[in-house]
């Protein structure tokens, strides 16, 4: 669950972007006009997508100033295809770009990709509850104990927990933890949750979750 910025003088473009950011938990503020965004406190959004072709101050024009300011990702939102543009948004500090008209599932996996490497390098460590993650030495600890963890079950373990309170089906946990889809290999998640379970139980913790025909969650 993140804070989003989305600067689009198209009205239809920011509520479509709302709807879409918003059943992945994300709050999203939306700005019509360009020039309203200077008086943001820009610290406050995990990431910001901007419009490159607006009346007043354009994208390029707005990354420049946000830049200066924070360094959470930034994405451009533009019709143009024009390599020239995509080099240039690029040099302004932008993370990334999307080209108009884009999918559901390409904005959607576009920003919870750049979310994801985004608190994964700005963190060393993270707790919730009992239980502490070192993300530096990939090690998972209740209280002071630490929990003889698989190098898979980590990943998973990691994954669940920064998403802690989404539900995620075992196609989403194969494909955000080991990078591809493979149908035949999803038993192995059913499985690394049983062991992941078995080892946080030793120490009184529960911390995954089943919402029956859905999936998983940290709860």
């Amino acid at each position: 669950m993140a804070n989003i910025l989305v600067v689009d003088d198209d009205k239809a473009i920011l509520d479509l972007i709302e709807n879409i950011l918003s059943k992945s938990g994300h709050f999203v503020k939306k700005i019509e006009n360009s020039e309203k965004v200077l008086f943001e406190d820009f610290d406050y959004y995990n990431l910001i997508i901007l419009d490159i072709m607006m009346p007043g101050i354009d994208g390029f024009q707005l990354c420049s100033k946000i830049r200066a300011q924070v360094d959470s990702p930034i994405l451009f939102l533009t019709a143009k295809t024009d390599e020239a543009d995509i080099i240039k948004g690029l040099g302004l500090g932008a993370d990334d770009y999307l080209t108009k008209p884009f999918g559901v599932q390409e904005l959607r996996a576009r920003v919870d990709a750049h979310l994801r490497r985004d608190q994964r390098e700005k963190m060393h460590a993270f707790n919730i509850g009992n239980v502490r993650f070192s993300i530096s030495s990939k090690e998972c600890f209740v209280l002071d104990n630490k929990i003889p963890l698989t190098k898979s079950e980590y990943e998973i373990s990691e994954y669940l927990a920064l998403h802690h309170g989404q539900i995620f089906s075992k196609e989403q946990i194969f494909e955000s933890v080991f990078g591809f889809e493979n149908e035949s290999n999803l038993s192995t998640i059913v499985e690394h949750i049983k062991n992941i379970r078995a080892k946080f139980i030793r120490f009184s913790e529960e911390p995954i979750k089943t919402v029956w025909g859905v999936g998983y969650k940290w709860d």
